[in-house]
């Protein structure tokens, strides 16, 4: 028998010095003691070096010697072979070896299953169920950082470290105690590498035929690059959803800050034109330093705080990256190091140190432009948060983003140019009310919606009218924007022109009604579209006549909320006003009612931006307008303010109209009234009571031409009136001399020839009076005219 020869120092040594130690060996003593357990064994049997050197041999072997025993106790399918160490001639141990129990046809079969486990592309390796590696293929060792020896018979604990591994690693044992397959996803970053890769990763059992859990294999697909383009695919749909829901600049700017930190970029900066932020467009990109205003910045970190100024102005460098971007209309990537970046810095050399302090290493600046007009740039930068680099198809994630940007921030400057627009039309529209009138002292509020908004078409006025009454008005158009402003307008115009009629109040508001069918019937033109609705249609307006004379109030509505009444004594209430249909929707007619209201009261007129809201019913907000009415003692322009402060939040989707009126009563001695007999002689004693009136109120010097009027507007009344005459003589701000009589007849001013003997009354009134017309009433007319006095 041929013993193989070992060198001294014992079994242990020889072998350690003559043969693989790879390969299932080992070597025993005399005493049948293990001395050397090679990485072959313990790949084989499970057992570490610690656990066997130094033991029987016979724990090796099953209880009749003919196999290997496992270190579950199971048996392994390799015959012991055991052959003596003989050292000089002299027997020094023995040396085991495993022998397969297949047979010879299962060779090439084995082969295969190794050419398969190595060429394999994917990561694949396999481990003992304590988590020791025993196998790993290349496609592995790359991914792990490692070769397989140096992996081999070490505890996956010992080498894979950090989070993502740590997680792989506790899967690996739960399969290995378990038995039962996992598989999930990791994010791990091999060492000396950075950018993270996305793992799928498969955990499973490899058992016996008894279903013993020999060994674990795990396999490792690396989608890094699906994964990278799935994050980008979700952040454009995320920003799909995010941008573009304010209709305000610097609100859509901070929208694509917050859909872009952390998870695309560290810190952002959003650098507009001053034109755009203001609602229109920049000229041109000038070749120098580009002055921008930053609407936008979001860091992730403490350290790019002081890196990312807020908002106000900031002047790029025309070598800087913002600046070459604008003026290409290309984006542009960059990092730290990259020596384009140094021509950048040359600029901006402190900007450089705060970059290099703050730990950035990769950053982008693209442009934002609509139609090829540029707006302003996006600036992205990396820190240590994120170790890896921008890339070319982050550059072109961020382009895609900075377009969609960019037509949402077109869409929000247009919008603050056209509010703009029609907040000055609406402006210049509503009347500049004066602090006094004979009849009522005025104070009104109007606020344009909130926010996003759009201007709405509510409106207010005051009207003097004949007779020291006044006509107040309080309207609101359907819809927002310029066509609403210009509709509201246009009402204002009509009513002001209806009420120069001095029309009862139903009737001013069918003559409305008619005017904005009328026009609706206009803009029904195909032109128009066929499903559009002109804004004046749907509109609501509330009108009130207020006479100081009689202390009265008549008051119409169309589709409008009825006005508050607050008494001198403090009591509010809500006026019952008969509501006809809003304007344009129907030929049911006006109705009107007539109250009674002392002088000292407040009439409160105003639109449902006020007092609806999506959250409270409108009768609890009425309410609480009533009651704020009720218990305010302030004068009419701080009572408006307190209104408002009660009433209404911060953000408004509506336009509010509020328009207030602290009524005056004539006192008795400023009116001179007279019942007259259809009796021309009566003439001449009417002449004498003017002009005894007029001396009591010191206005003596117009008794001549008040004794030409009265004498004419009288004698007309006689004449071709009939019915009931009475005339009524206010001194005010003016002397207004007015006749009643029962014709409905309109009294024209005509030009007398030289040889009529008539004919030239109307024409000295009008020559006499700063103005003379005719109001209607139910009973016939009135045919006023007013003439100004010093006293």
């Amino acid at each position: 028998m041929n013993h193989p020869v070992v060198p001294p120092g014992g079994a242990g040594a020889a072998l350690n010095k003559v043969i693989d130690t790879s390969t299932p060996l080992v070597v025993a003593d005399t005493d049948r003691t293990v001395a050397c357990w090679s990485d072959g064994a313990r790949c084989l049997l499970g057992f570490a070096t610690d656990d066997v050197v130094g033991r029987s041999l016979d724990a090796l072997l099953t209880a009749d010697g003919t196999a290997f025993r496992h270190r579950d106790g199971s048996p392994v399918a390799a015959a012991p072979l055991v052959s003596p160490l003989v050292l000089r001639g002299r027997h020094v141990g023995y040396l085991l070896t495993a022998a397969p129990e297949a047979g010879a046809d299962d060779r090439p079969h084995d082969q295969l299953l190794t050419w398969a486990f190595y060429q394999n592309p994917t990561a694949t390796s396999i481990t003992d169920p304590e988590g020791r590696q025993l196998r790993t293929n290349p496609a592995m060792a790359r991914a792990a950082g490692m070769t397989e020896a140096e992996q081999r018979g070490r505890l996956v604990t010992e080498f894979l470290t950090g989070p993502g591994f740590s997680a792989i690693t506790r899967q690996l044992l739960r399969v290995g105690e378990t038995g039962v397959a996992e598989s999930t996803e990791a994010y791990v970053r091999a060492p000396g590498e950075s950018r993270a890769h996305a793992w799928a990763v498969d955990v499973f059992p490899l058992t016996d035929a008894d279903g013993r859990v020999r060994a674990v294999e795990t396999c490792i697909f690396d989608y890094s690059e699906l994964h990278g383009s799935r994050k980008r695919m979700a952040l454009i749909n995320e920003a799909r959803e995010h941008l573009g829901t304010s209709l305000d600049v610097a609100g859509t700017a901070g929208e694509l800050a917050e859909v872009i930190v952390p998870r695309f970029a560290d810190g952002i900066a959003v650098d507009l034109f001053d034109q755009v932020v203001e609602g229109e467009l920049p000229a041109s990109v000038p070749l120098g330093p580009v002055a921008l205003r930053r609407v936008a910045v979001l860091p992730h970190s403490g350290t790019l705080s002081g890196l990312l100024a807020p908002g106000g102005p900031v002047v790029h460098a025309a070598s800087s990256l913002v600046a070459g971007c604008l003026r290409s209309g290309v984006p542009e990537l960059r990092t730290l190091s990259d020596p384009e970046t140094g021509r950048w810095f040359e600029g901006e050399p402190e900007q450089t140190e705060r970059l290099r302090r703050g730990g950035v290493h990769s950053l982008m600046a693209v442009p934002l432009q609509v139609r090829g007009v540029p707006l302003g740039a996006v600036l992205l930068l990396r820190d240590a948060h994120t170790p890896e680099p921008f890339t070319s198809d982050d550059l072109t994630v961020a382009d895609d983003l900075a377009a969609r940007t960019a037509v949402c921030l077109d869409n929000a400057r247009r919008f603050r140019r056209e509010r703009g627009i029609a907040i000055g039309l609406q402006q210049m529209l509503l009347p500049r009310l004066p602090g006094l009138h004979p009849a009522v002292e005025t104070a009104a509020r109007y606020l344009p919606a909130s926010g996003d908004a759009e201007v709405g078409g509510d409106w207010f006025d005051v009207i003097p009218l004949p007779g020291a009454r006044v006509g107040l008005v309080v309207g609101d158009v359907v819809g927002h924007g310029l066509t609403a402003a210009a509709t509201m307008g246009k009402l204002r115009t009509a009513v002001r022109t209806l009420a120069d009629t001095d029309l009862p109040p139903e009737e001013l508001l069918t003559h409305l009604d008619d005017i904005v069918s009328n026009t609706a019937d206009t803009d029904a033109a195909p032109a128009s579209g066929p499903d559009r609705v002109p804004s004046d249609v749907g509109a609501t307006c509330l009108y009130a006549v207020y006479d100081p004379v009689a202390g009265t109030c008549a008051l119409a509505g169309a589709g409008h909320l009825p006005p508050i009444l607050v008494t001198p004594q403090g009591n509010a209430h809500i006026i019952d006003v008969p509501v006809g249909p809003p304007l344009g929707l129907s030929s049911l007619p006006y109705e009107s009612t007539e109250i009674a209201v002392p002088g000292g009261s407040v009439l409160a007129l105003f639109t449902d931006g006020l007092v609806v809201t999506r959250d409270q019913d409108v009768g609890a907000r009425l309410e609480q307008l009533r009651g704020h009415l009720e218990r305010s003692t302030a004068s009419l322009d701080d009572l408006g303010d307190e209104i408002l402060d009660a009433l209404l939040a911060p953000e408004r989707s509506d336009d509010v109209a509020l328009l207030l009126a602290r009524t005056r009563v004539l006192d008795r001695t400023q009116v001179g009234s007279w019942d007259i007999p259809a009796d021309p002689s009566v003439v001449a004693d009417i002449r004498r009571l003017v002009c005894e009136r007029l001396s009591e109120w010191g206005l003596e010097e117009l008794a001549f031409s008040a004794e030409l009027i009265v004498s004419e507007l009288v004698t007309n009344a006689i004449r071709y009136g009939g019915g009931s005459i009475r005339l009524q003589l206010i001194k005010d701000d003016t002397l207004i001399y007015e006749v009643w009589d029962g014709s409905t007849t309109t009294p024209h001013l005509r030009r007398a020839q030289p040889s009529d003997e008539g004919g030239r009354g109307l024409f000295l009134v009008a020559q006499l009076t700063q103005r003379w017309g005719t109001r209607y009433t139910r009973d016939g007319k009135v045919v006023w005219a007013e003439q100004s006095h010093l006293g």
